[in-house]
């Protein structure tokens, strides 16, 4: 008899680190490595790179948590958990992006390649925090940097993390269908 295969968690930093708050994601990634994750836990950072998340999305993790900034309307620094079934309607099918991320988009063209390939979607997650600096891409300079709330919450998302993979590595079963 073989044994259940353990869960695994994809932890996935996301955002661009040319548009200050917007790399949130990334530089939580980077406190990651300096703490020692969980068997089966993989953190990687994905920038901008959407079709790569698509595809690492559909590579047998039983849950992934998003790292992002996410405006929401609360004070800057403000950590938000959000879980994200990925059948709202805000996730239609869209034409995927090869050089972006809109999160809303990966997740809907990694939604649908799943149901193409009959593959079971993970179940997501999004931490997220509240930016002070929100950059649209167009303007002349690029702001390298997070704003002293966003990085003051870095450390408290790391802790945040921990708790959450441990939620989802103790819930693995409860999969979504792809």
């Amino acid at each position: 008899m073989t044994a259940p295969a353990a869960p695994r968690v994809l932890v996935a930093g996301i955002g661009n680190i040319f548009l200050a708050d917007d790399a949130f994601g990334p530089e939580v990634i980077a406190a990651l490595r300096d703490h020692r994750l969980p068997d089966g836990v993989d953190a990687a950072d994905f920038g901008i790179r959407g079709m790569d998340l698509v595809y690492r999305l559909l590579d047998g993790y039983d849950a992934a948590v998003l790292v992002d900034a996410v405006p929401r309307g609360g004070p800057p620094g403000t950590l938000y958990v959000l879980d994200i079934d990925g059948s709202d309607p805000g996730f239609a099918p869209a034409a995927p992006e090869a050089h972006g991320m809109d999160p809303v988009k990966v997740l809907a063209t990694a939604r649908e390649l799943a149901g193409w390939e009959s593959l079971a979607f993970p179940r997501v997650v999004l931490v997220g925090c509240e930016p002070l600096v929100r950059m649209r891409g167009d303007e002349p300079d690029v702001v390298h940097g997070l704003s002293d709330p966003v990085r003051a919450s870095v450390g408290e998302a790391v802790r945040l993390l921990e708790t959450v993979v441990a939620d989802l590595l103790g819930h693995a079963t409860e999969r979504l269908p792809g």
